[in-house]
Order: C-alpha cells, then structure tokens, then sequence
C-alpha cells in the first residue's frame, strides 16, 4: 500500500507501507504523481489523502475496506460533492443522493481520501486524461469505469472522524464540461434548459464552453484481466430459502419447483404465497403435497391480493442465511444456484442479481457492475439485510416497488450487483384469469394524475429535488411530441394540473404509510 498525501493541488509525502518516505515529481500534478506510482508499485493500491486529514487517516482497516481489486472508494464528510447537486438535472441515477452514514454505491468521488489499486490505473494509462483537476480526474475515472465493472463507493470508514469539512464550491462550467464529456450530447442541451425553467438562468458561455471537450466513455478500456477475489467471508453456512408469490398460474409455478428440485445446490425452505381474491377461493395447488420435494415446502394461502404484501409475508418466514426472491414464471439451469454462491463469494456482496432476460431478447449488458435496479423476481440477499427493508406497502397495486427495495438496500450499506452470466429466463406469463382490479384512490378524479402517484411517492422519496425535476421535463417531452402545436396551452394548463394531482396523492400515500 502507498500512500499520497496532498494539499489539493499537488502531492507533499509519499509513504510506503513500510512508513518509509518515497520520492516523487513535487511538480507534477497529482493525477500525474498517482499515475506514476501505479507504475512504480504495480500490485499496489494506491491511497490519496488530503493533508488535513491525516490524523483521520484509517490505514489499520483500509486493506479490510478495500476487499478486492477492482475497487475505487473515497469519501467526503460534507454535504456537497465536486460537482454539486446540479447534476441531478441529467442523471436520475440512485447514485446521486448519497447516504453518507454506510458505504454507499456512487462514482462522485473525492481527493479528500480514497483507494485504488494500482492494475486499474495502468489500464487507463493514455486512455483518460490525467486531468489538472484532481476531483474532475477521480470523478471521470469512475464515472468510465463503473460500467465497465469498476465498484465504486463512498466509503466513511475511510476516516476514523468525519468532523472535518472542506468547502466545495460547485462551477456551471466544470459541471457543463463534465455532463458533455461523460453523457450523451442530448443530456448537454437538458442540462440548459432545466437550469432556464427552474432557476431562470440561462447559462449560455458554460453551455458553449462544453463543445471545446470530447466524450470520453468511447475509450478501449478493458478491466476484465483484474482478477477479484474479496477477502470478505460472507457466507458461512451456506443455506438458502426461495420466495415466490403466485397467483393464477399454477402451471408455471410447478415448473420452477421442478428446475428448484434439480439445482445442484437445493434451498433448505420453498416459500410460496398463493394468492386468490375471490371470496370462498381455495388453494390449486395440490401438487404441493401431492409430490415428493428435496426441500420443505412453506405454503401460505391468503384471499389478499399484491405483490408487496405476499412478498412480506412470504419474507417474514425466511430461516435461512440467504433468501432467493424468485418469481412463478422463472425458469433456469440446475446450477444456477451454485454459480450464484460462487460469485457471492468472489465478489464479497451480499446482494446479488441475475440477468433476467426474456425469450429472443439479447443480453446487453455483459460486465459485472452496480447495477441501477433492483430485481424482485431475480435476486439473492443475506436474510440479515431483512430486518431492516421490506417492501413499501404504499406502492401495491403501483410502479416502484422494484426500485424502492433497492434504494432501501443501497441506503443500509447493501450494494446490488448485477452478474450477466447468471442466467433466468422471464416468460412473462399471462396473468391469471382470477385478478381482481384494485380500485385506487385517485380513480374517479376529474383531473387523473400523471405520473402514477405511486411512482411519484418512490421518486419523491429517493430522489433529489433536481432529480425530481429533470424527470418531470423529460415526462412532459414526452407527452408533449403526442401533441399538435395549437393545442400547446391546453396541453401545458393539464400538464400541471395532473402533475399537482400525482404529487398530492404521493404526499397522502406518504403519509398513510
């Protein structure tokens, strides 16, 4: 381990892990010294810290912190982040609003202090520009990599004491720069005009100033040679529960018991909720009890319809040190659930997603990464992560449920990562004939919201005010390419007024929660 520390613009020390003093080029900029040290100490991770920081510093732990390779963490105790929370207004991304208090998944990173290891920043050698600006360097290193499967986080345990704070002023033009360079150029033109509705600014010279940059996501930047192989331990007896409400489609339900029966590493506990709303309605599945399975079988029947509520339900039974959240209409190979551990124990998450493709659909994302989402149907958890999440009962019936379990998980310390080479097949079965339309509260108003005042609730609740914003003028984009020009005024007055319905019946399922 090396360790960089600097006064913000240009490195002061160089300490090896032997606390020997190491020398450096004291003129070069700080992107260029962490560089040139990745190539003196090649199987070296190389941490950056601020000099005022130092007595903060915690190397005793940063090796457990730091679990694997193909890691880039940093923290910032503040509030506001390099690029300030104006970048909202083109990413509604879950890794904007960072949690501070646990180790959060984001690629805004800091020069206040962090770690990476040497092999990653040999690979982008000549492929990013090692930029004067330590901050736009770190955050444009991530911002590449973290599709390419670099993890990236906000790390608090990087620092013993969090009192100290740095004061970050935010540039429209670094922020311009920065949205040009590592978006698509619609994005640019977003940026402007939320700046020009929301705060009636017109920032026309950072806007021009962005065309002097070219993007930098098309670089050949290839991280898939760095080996991972975390030193967490986070399975230990090893036995798993699978989840799967159900309801109408008793057919496609046998079949994923069938593909769960030859798994080469079988659960402990099936746990099926099965659904009817029907009043006097009993259960169809009689092949639960009829067959022979190499695991007990945990079936609830309930006359209460929704997805949330069966999956509490059927959550709240789990016994085992993982859950499987699976879904009736899934099917997968029988090994699925030992590559599954295979991977866990690889990577030392305790979260982890399969690609869940439907019939003839090509898979487009083949990098390990932090994935945006979350998947009810097509994930595995330690069940120690359930104590603290469940699924917002506001949302049933609604959008977002998907999403908000995954922000919560993210917002307790949980990283989800996505491995495409774990494969489910979605068949997207037809819903059962027997589902009774809920009636929603909102149904009969004069003026129906738009969004769907679920969506808006989880949106409200997870996302930053920017974010909220910038998804409200992409929604009325594109409604509004539906509309012919003379209709415009009547198009904008009804706009807002089922915007104002969608916010006010997301503030009443808030508060009924």
């Amino acid at each position: 381990m090396i360790v960089l520390y600097h006064n913000g613009t240009r490195a002061v020390k160089v300490i090896s892990n032997e606390n020997k003093i190491l020398s450096y080029d004291k003129n070069a900029k700080l992107s260029v010294v962490m560089s040139q040290l990745a190539f003196l100490y090649p199987d070296s991770k190389i941490v950056w810290c601020n000099e005022r920081f130092e007595s903060n510093l915690n190397l005793e732990d940063i090796n457990a912190i730091s679990h694997h390779d193909k890691m880039m963490l940093s923290y910032n105790p503040g509030k506001t982040e390099f690029l300030g929370q104006k970048i909202g207004y083109v990413d509604e991304s879950p890794f904007i609003k960072i949690n501070k208090d646990v180790s959060y998944p984001t690629w805004q990173m800091s020069s206040l202090v962090g770690i990476i290891h040497a092999s990653v920043l040999l690979e982008i050698s000549k492929k990013i520009k090692l930029d004067s600006d330590f901050d736009y360097y770190l955050n444009s290193l991530a911002k590449v990599c973290t599709s390419l499967g670099l993890l990236c986080y906000s790390e608090p345990k990087l620092l013993l004491k969090n009192e100290l704070r740095l004061i970050l002023k935010p540039s429209n033009y670094t922020l311009f720069r920065f949205v040009k360079q590592h978006y698509r150029m619609r994005w640019i033109f977003l940026l402007f005009l939320n700046f020009a509705i929301y705060e009636f600014r017109f920032l026309l010279l950072p806007f021009l100033y962005s065309f002097f940059f070219k993007n930098r996501n098309n670089n050949n930047i290839n991280l898939d040679f760095i080996k991972v192989c975390s030193s967490l331990n986070v399975t230990h007896s090893g036995t798993i529960d699978v989840i799967i409400p159900t309801i109408g489609r008793e057919q496609y339900l046998y079949d994923v018991l069938k593909d769960l029966s030859r798994q080469t590493y079988l659960p402990k506990n099936v746990i099926i909720v099965e659904q009817n709303p029907l009043p006097g309605s009993v259960s169809v599945l009689n092949y639960l009890t009829s067959e022979d399975w190499p695991f007990v079988i945990k079936h609830t029947f309930t006359h209460r319809a929704g997805a949330c509520n069966a999956r509490n339900v059927a959550l709240n039974q789990v016994e085992s040190e993982w859950v499987f959240l699976n879904d009736d209409d899934n099917r997968f190979e029988a090994n699925l659930l030992e590559e599954i551990f295979l991977q866990i124990k690889q990577f030392g998450t305790k979260v982890a997603m399969t690609s869940y493709l439907q019939k003839n659909e090509i898979l487009k994302y083949c990098n390990i990464h932090q994935s945006r989402i979350f998947g009810s149907g097509n994930s595995v958890l330690k069940a120690e992560l359930l104590k603290f999440v469940s699924f917002d009962m506001a949302l049933e019936f609604g959008f977002g449920e998907d999403t908000d379990y995954g922000m919560q998980l993210r917002n307790i310390g949980a990283d989800i990562i996505y491995f495409p080479s774990l494969s489910i097949l979605h068949l997207k079965a037809p819903v059962g004939g027997f589902r009774v339309k809920p009636v929603l509260a909102w149904e009969n108003d004069s003026i129906q919201p738009k969004p769907s005042p679920t969506l808006m609730h989880m949106k409200m609740k997870h996302s930053t005010i920017e974010q909220l914003l910038n998804y409200k003028t992409i929604l009325f984009l594109k409604t509004l390419k539906n509309e012919s020009i003379s209709h415009y005024f009547i198009f904008f007055k009804k706009f807002k007024q089922r915007w104002e319905s969608s916010t006010y019946w997301a503030i009443k399922l808030r508060d009924n929660d």
